[in-house]
């Protein structure tokens, strides 16, 4: 796989299943986002008990999304990775014959929401103690376009392209993970009806 290249686990309604629990979905996002870690630091960080993150990284262990990572910790000390580096979403989930599977996704979309409100906020809680460079390459807008579904669909695929573009660049001093948040929907207003 080329090094921009994204290691993706696409989503059946199996593996949404065991994913669509908010905890899970956090724990899953902390291990890709900040590398290995054990149920009880993973417990600290959430203010969960050890015994709740260690059931649900196993239960997430079991439906394939993290697994053991040897190269760390000593003795009994369990640490677990993140298998891929994101997850793609079928929206067709949302539509399954089966309504447990479409409570399954909407479980996992509205936690998907929530962590994004969660960043942004945590963003602009603390802005103000990075360095102007930094507040100065973060962005907070907001765009409406009179699009069709076809045209929506096409500029979704041109911003994540763009976005694709920049990984797996040179290492570059002071770069740091940089979170985009792409949200695009209908806004149904009076004169759209």
């Amino acid at each position: 796989m080329p090094e921009n290249e994204l290691n993706l686990r696409k989503l059946d309604a199996r593996a949404l299943r065991g994913l669509a629990h908010p905890l899970r979905i956090r724990l899953l996002g902390a291990l890709r986002h900040t590398g290995p870690a054990t149920a009880s630091q993973l417990a600290a960080r959430f203010g969960e008990s050890s015994g709740a993150t260690s059931y649900h990284l196993r239960q997430l262990a079991s439906y394939g999304f993290v697994e053991d990572d040897p190269g760390h910790g000593k003795g009994r000390e369990r640490w677990w990775r993140a298998v891929h580096d994101g997850t793609a979403f079928d929206e067709r989930l949302t539509e399954d014959a089966d309504p447990d599977v479409r409570g399954a996704a909407d479980v996992f979309l509205r936690e998907i929401a929530a962590i994004h409100a969660q960043e942004l906020g945590a963003w602009l809680g603390r802005a103000h103690t990075w360095p102007q460079e930094w507040r100065r390459g973060s962005d907070l807008s907001d765009f409406t376009v009179r699009l069709t579904p076809e045209q929506s669909l096409e500029l979704i695929h041109k911003l994540h392209d763009a976005i694709d573009g920049y990984r797996g660049l040179p290492p570059a001093e002071g770069a740091l993970p940089v979170r985009f948040h792409v949200h695009a929907f209908p806004h149904e207003t009076l004169d759209a009806r």
